[in-house]
C-alpha cells in the first residue's frame, strides 16, 4: 500500500494524464485501492527508489503505472517488467491503455503484448488503445 502510494505521487506525466484524463480517477486514492484489490507489485530501481507499480486482476486485467525512475534505468526496469510478465499464470492478460501514453505502449509491444483495436473511453472521450497477451504452452 505504501509503495501504491508513493507511486501515485511521483507518476510520470504521462501516466498521470492516462489515469486523471483518461479514467478520471485520483491516482492517490485509486492506485492503493487497485494495489490492494490485484496481486500486484512493485518495481524499483537499482538506486532503490520506486519505479512503478503493477498488479493483475481476477480476469487477467493487467495494469501499471511508473514514476520517473524508469528513465534512468529503462533496460533495468523493462527486464524486471518482462521477468513479472512471465511469471504470471494466467492464460490471457489484458486492459487498454491511452494511446498518448507511448511509453507504455513501446512496453507493452516489448512484452510481447497484441494491440488488438482503438476505442474511445472515459470522461473526455480519449483514444486508448485495447491490448492483450495469450500464453501459449
Amino acid at each position: 500500500m505504501q509503495a501504491a502510494y508513493e507511486v501515485a505521487c511521483n507518476l510520470r506525466p504521462d501516466d498521470y494524464r492516462e489515469v486523471v484524463e483518461g479514467h478520471g480517477h485520483d491516482p492517490k486514492l485509486t492506485l492503493p485501492i487497485g494495489a490492494k484489490q490485484t496481486d500486484s507489485v512493485y518495481f524499483t530501481v537499482p538506486s532503490g527508489v520506486i519505479a512503478g507499480a503493477a498488479g493483475v486482476g481476477n480476469n487477467g486485467e493487467i495494469w501499471m503505472l511508473c514514476t520517473p525512475a524508469i528513465s534512468k534505468f529503462p533496460i533495468t526496469f523493462a527486464r524486471e517488467a518482462k521477468r513479472y510478465i512471465e511469471s504470471r499464470p494466467e492464460e490471457l492478460l489484458w486492459n487498454i491503455a491511452d494511446k498518448r501514453n507511448t511509453t507504455h505502449l513501446k512496453l507493452l509491444k516489448f512484452l510481447g503484448f497484441k494491440f488488438l483495436r482503438e476505442l474511445t473511453h472515459g470522461p473526455n472521450n480519449l483514444t486508448f488503445i485495447e491490448f492483450c497477451r495469450v500464453r501459449t504452452r
